[in-house]
């Protein structure tokens, strides 16, 4: 099957572009229609484990997708990522940055033990699909908090559980069958 898209996903937090996490999901993602771009992030790239400044984030990430636009050309230009690199592409999205959708596996809703420190203000200024994929046992992300969250959503998010899994999840084939019946909606 050949790719009808192109999914520039970024790594979370602790991770990087090489990560056998990152690694198996370009593999299951690129047997279900998805050129998977990946990269690092500039902290990363440094050799260090402490996160940018979420604009420094950002400005990375748009250099990325820039790189990819014309490997895009003529098809679906999917941002996303894992936990943070999930959280950066909702950030661009929410500002109106050109893509046809947003992939997120991991959504960080809030930092682990402190469940009142929301993520969700820029939620609502998305308005392109979303895919969401989240574990049941989250600790960044409580199911009763995502759910009142997206009653302020108005684009077409797609939430999807996986039951008893956590923030580490692997990446599946069932993971790669709802972001392969996802994109073919889109």
């Amino acid at each position: 099957m050949g790719s009808h898209a192109v999914f520039v996903c970024a790594h979370g937090a602790g991770s990087h572009m090489d990560h056998p996490g990152m690694l198996a999901l370009a593999k299951v993602f690129g047997d279900r229609g998805f050129d998977v771009v990946r990269f690092n992030f500039p902290y990363r790239e440094k050799g260090s484990r402490v996160p940018d400044p979420m604009p420094r984030l950002k400005t990375s990430f748009e250099a990325a997708v820039a790189r990819t636009r014309e490997q895009a050309a003529g098809k679906k230009l999917i941002i996303g990522g894992r936990s943070m690199g999930g959280r950066v592409a909702s950030m661009l999205a929410a500002e109106g940055f050109a893509c046809d959708g947003l992939l997120l596996l991991a959504y960080p809703l809030h930092p682990a033990g402190k469940p009142e420190k929301l993520r969700d203000a820029h939620l609502p200024q998305i308005r392109v699909p979303v895919l969401c994929i989240n574990g049941t046992r989250d600790a960044l992300c409580r199911k009763d908090l995502m759910e009142r969250a997206l009653t302020t959503v108005r684009t077409r998010w797609e939430m999807r559980w996986l039951d008893g899994k956590d923030h580490s999840f692997p990446v599946s084939a069932e993971v790669g069958e709802l972001a392969e019946r996802w994109l073919q909606s889109l």
